[in-house]
């Protein structure tokens, strides 16, 4: 039977992950309105645009170790 910590930990892993995904999503989004606004104007922009919204991604990768972590003190 699993006690009250293992399911805290679940949870603390989830809010991790989940919150990691939404500030990724967001910083995402306003990357991207940024770039297709200076594409827009200089069509050359587009590979800096394309590497500066992957950047955001690294969020979900740290959420994810950090969720490991959290799931290894158990």
């Amino acid at each position: 039977m699993a006690d009250i910590n293992t399911g805290l930990i679940a949870i603390s892993a989830a809010t991790a992950i989940g919150l990691g995904a939404f500030a990724s999503a967001w910083a995402e989004k306003a990357i991207g309105v940024a770039t297709i606004g200076a594409m827009a104007e200089k069509e050359e922009l587009f590979g800096k645009g394309l590497v500066l919204t992957v950047i955001p991604e690294t969020l979900v990768i740290f959420a994810m170790v950090i969720a490991i972590l959290i799931i290894g003190m158990a």
